[in-house]
Parts: C-alpha cells; sequence; structure tokens
C-alpha cells in the first residue's frame, strides 16, 4: 500500500479537517448483478424487479461477468491490486426498499484493493490513496413525494450492480475533496464503467467528515449520505465542518453519525447513528461462490481498453511539449482531449492551442450557463479553431483580433464545415478588416508621431522607467486602430529610443 501523503491542511478556527469518501458508482451493464433483469432508468415503478432481485423462494443468484470486467478495468485504471480470489457477503439490515433482509456485498476481500487517484488542485497536485473498491448490488428506492402519510417503495433499482470505491482519510478541505470526486467522476465515465448521471444516481458520493486539533488522534466522523452534485458536496462538506467545531467549542462531544444534506437550507441533520460492520453480521453469501479472476482474465480487459486519461497526458507532455498541468488538464474528458489533438495536429501550434482552450474556450464554456463541452465542439469545429490560431502564429492577426473573431464568429457558428477551414478564417479577417499592418514604412511613421507627441513617455522610459514604454505602445496601437503587431512595436520603440 502506498505510504500515506503528507496534505497540506488549511485550518478552519485552529482544526484540521479530515475527509475521506466512499463513492457508489453503477455500472454501466444492461442488465443486473445476479440477474437477467434490465438496468434501465425510467421505467414505471417495479416493473424491472424479478424474483431473483428479490430472493424468493428457489431462486439463486448468477454473477454477471459484464459488471466483474468493469471492476477490472477500474483497478487498473488507478494502479491498483486485482485480488484473483475475493469472496461476496451478506450485509444484513432491514429496511423496507430491501425485500430480501440483506444486501450481496463484499467485506473481507474485495476485488479491488489499493491504488490512488492524482489530480491538481489548482496548480498543486495531490493524490489519494483508496482502501479498495468492492462489487455488491443496489437496493430500491423509498418514494415520499407522491405519498401523503406514507411512503412507496420502488424496486426497479434492487439488484443493479454497483462498485463502491472507498478511500482513505487523505483529504484536507472541501476544496480538495470536490476535486477528487471530479477526477474519479472523469475515470469511471472515461473507461465507460459508468455513465456519471449524478441525478439519476448513477454516481453517489458520501463524505466522511471529521476535525481535530493538528496532530491529534482522528476526530469521530460523520457520513454525509448521498451527495448528487458537486456544489452541493462543497457546500454539505463545509457547514458539517463548521457545526462540529462549534459542538467541539461548546463542550459536546461528536457522536458517530449518518447525516443528509438539505440543499434548499444548506444544512446537514442528522438520520441515524452510524453502524459499525459488526452491526451488519456480514457472512459469506452461501449462494455464490468465491469470484475467482485469472491473469490471463486481467490481460485480455486491459487489451481492450481505450488510453488511460493519465496515460494520454504523459503522451501529449511529450508528443506536444506541454507541461504536466496542462496535460492534465485537457484530459479531463474524452471531448476535450480529441478536439485538443485534433486542433494540434491541424496547425500545429500545440502549446497556443492548449492556451486558447484552457483560457478562451474555459472562460466561455463558464460564461454561458449549462453549455456542455459536447455542444461547444458541434459550434467551434477544432479545424476552425485551429486555423484561427495559425493566424496567430504567422502573425496575421493578433491575439486581441483572434479573440474577437472568436466571439462574435466562432460561438454563433452553425459548426458546419467548410471546403477548406482556413479559407473561412481568412475571409473573417478580410471583411472585418483585422489584419496586422506588414507595411513597415507605415508603421514606423505612426511610431515617430507618438514619439513626438509623448515627450514626457520617452524622458521617463531613457531615465529606466520601463512602465513608460506601455504608455507608448498603447498609443501606437491605438493609432493603427490595433493592426499593429504588439511586439514589432515594442522591437521599434526601443530599437528608436535606444539611439
Amino acid at each position: 500500500m502506498a505510504s500515506a501523503p503528507t496534505p497540506t491542511s488549511l485550518l478552519v478556527q485552529g482544526y484540521e479537517v479530515v475527509i475521506g469518501f466512499e463513492t457508489h458508482a453503477q455500472l454501466s451493464t444492461q442488465s443486473k448483478i445476479f440477474s437477467r433483469a434490465s438496468t434501465a432508468f425510467g421505467a414505471e415503478p417495479n416493473t424491472q424487479a424479478c424474483a431473483v432481485d428479490l430472493a424468493l423462494p428457489g431462486t439463486l443468484p448468477v454473477m454477471n461477468k459484464g459488471a466483474v470486467e468493469r471492476a477490472i478495468e477500474f483497478g487498473l485504471a488507478i494502479g491498483a491490486h486485482i485480488a484473483p480470489r475475493s469472496i461476496f457477503a451478506r450485509k444484513n439490515y432491514f429496511y423496507p426498499d430491501l425485500p430480501k433482509g440483506y444486501q450481496i456485498s463484499q467485506f473481507e476481500i474485495p476485488v479491488v484493493q489499493g491504488g490512488s487517484v492524482e489530480f491538481f488542485l489548482g496548480e498543486e497536485k495531490k493524490s489519494v490513496r483508496l482502501v479498495r473498491a468492492h462489487l455488491e448490488e443496489d437496493a430500491g428506492k423509498s418514494l415520499h413525494e407522491d405519498f401523503v402519510g406514507m411512503s412507496g417503495i420502488d424496486l426497479n433499482r434492487a439488484g443493479t450492480p454497483l462498485l463502491e470505491i472507498v478511500t482513505e482519510p487523505d483529504m484536507r478541505s472541501s476544496a480538495e475533496a470536490v476535486a477528487y470526486a471530479k477526477e474519479l467522476h472523469k475515470i469511471v465515465t472515461w473507461i465507460g464503467i459508468c455513465d456519471g448521471n449524478m441525478q439519476e444516481g448513477s454516481f453517489r458520493c458520501d463524505a466522511n467528515v471529521s476535525v481535530r486539533k493538528p496532530g491529534a488522534e482522528l476526530g469521530t466522523r460523520r457520513e454525509i449520505k448521498n451527495l448528487n452534485s458537486f456544489k452541493f458536496m462543497q457546500q454539505a462538506i463545509d457547514y458539517e465542518v463548521r457545526w462540529q467545531i462549534e459542538q467541539i467549542e461548546d463542550g459536546h462531544a461528536i457522536q458517530q453519525a449518518t447525516v443528509l444534506f438539505n440543499p434548499d437550507t444548506g444544512e446537514t441533520r442528522a438520520m441515524r447513528t452510524k453502524e459499525d460492520a459488526a452491526d451488519y453480521r456480514y457472512f459469506p453469501d452461501p449462494d455464490l461462490p468465491p469470484l475467482c479472476i485469472s491473469e490471463q482474465w486481467v490481460q485480455e480487459v486491459r487489451g481492450k481498453m481505450a488510453e488511460l486519461p493519465r496515460v494520454m497526458a504523459k503522451r501529449f507532455e511529450t508528443d506536444y511539449g506541454l507541461s504536466e498541468y496542462d496535460a492534465t488538464q485537457l484530459t479531463q474528458s474524452l471531448a476535450l482531449s480529441a478536439y485538443f489533438e485534433a486542433a494540434a495536429k491541424a496547425c500545429g501550434q500545440a502549446k497556443l492551442v492548449s492556451n486558447w482552450i484552457m483560457g478562451e474556450v474555459s472562460k466561455y464554456l463558464n460564461a454561458v450557463e449549462d453549455l456542455s463541452f459536447e455542444e461547444f465542439r458541434e459550434t467551434v469545429l477544432p479545424e476552425n479553431l485551429a486555423a484561427l490560431i495559425l493566424r496567430i502564429s504567422d502573425g496575421t492577426i493578433s491575439n486581441a483580433a483572434a479573440k474577437k473573431i472568436f466571439s462574435e464568429d466562432l460561438v454563433h457558428a452553425p459548426g458546419t464545415k467548410h471546403d477548406s477551414a482556413q479559407a473561412y478564417i481568412d475571409a473573417l479577417i478580410e471583411t472585418k478588416g483585422l489584419k496586422q499592418m506588414n507595411d513597415t514604412g507605415a508603421l514606423e511613421a505612426i511610431v515617430d508621431e507618438v514619439i513626438a507627441a509623448n515627450a514626457k513617455n520617452v524622458a521617463e522610459f531613457k531615465a529606466g522607467n520601463e512602465k513608460a514604454l506601455n504608455g507608448l505602445v498603447g498609443q501606437i496601437m491605438k493609432a493603427s486602430k490595433g493592426k499593429a503587431n504588439p511586439q514589432q512595436v515594442n522591437d521599434l520603440l526601443r530599437a528608436k529610443l535606444s539611439t
């Protein structure tokens, strides 16, 4: 197992925050983990619950091979150990949406052991160790909204295959916890084992939160259940941290509990005291043999997997000369990485493409509510962005002019392909009159005029005030209506003022 990281802690009122995660990722199989019943979302209540899922007398569970392969894929993606032999157990508890009275899960020997998830928080690289990832079946769902004084039970979800992913308590802030959850979400969707739909419950996060004085033993944790958005995740953890600190400062002991987050109030509330493993009376399921995974099977799964994000990021560093940070940001999704690579190959300016995607493109996506990257790429085709960037690199237009074309034309384009992307961009440049000045003589004349009209700035620059040059550059750019090449202007100015 990897050694414990030494996380940088941002103290809250003198307390260190300690966070661990349990995530239930619904696996992308068409049938349930131990039966042939469908896992499709949105069916009428209780139309996809079969006798096996309900453990009716005379039925026996049969392992879904596809669920196992998805667990193997995850283990490979995070550098974990794939157990050659793992055991299914019965987790016993009573709840209305669990008609069996137990859940089939894994306890002592899970299928995936160890591994880590790496990500950036800002520009700081972080790593969170995983304890395990185990296969289990989902329970049904209790419905309260449509019933007065009663609850309804929908058993469609019962038996849906889950991979429960458990971390060490390595995170030290809500921001770090959210960054981890986003990275895990990226991994499971990238390799295709989970669709990641948080609203439909395909990716459900539970945060174990505690606080302590620096250097003290771990505090008592409270588990915030079923966080279904990254926004609510951060709000819930922040509230829980403040609440725990207030309780301790008031002289109260924290009791281990399961809590729920109310997005309407922004508060957490205790649902029940937290059970320990002993409360569930785990024992090996007598109806399921041990799950045996050969090395050959692991290698077969490995051979069918797409290029992993961390592998692709390393390739981007090598092939395109990007920094580790840039390469990581550009491999946040398959769609984004494919877009970058298509644009970089089209114009041969990988670093400029990277800067534009993380700059203007990201800024635009953040500004337009509910716009996904998939929708963006259908409008701003990679070849069109590449053609625009090529004209920046060859000095035809300035970066400012390129931003103008991007915001006024490309983001409003229908996304249709042109016979020549370059011809399309060149026509926009010509129509808008955005070509940079190539006439050195005309530019020199403007420079001379500005120098003559700004004697004070000239004197300050010659006296050693570098900032005075910026004022002169600004005047020249204004006089050229933004068409002068800023670098050329800078070079000309320095040459003339040095004589």
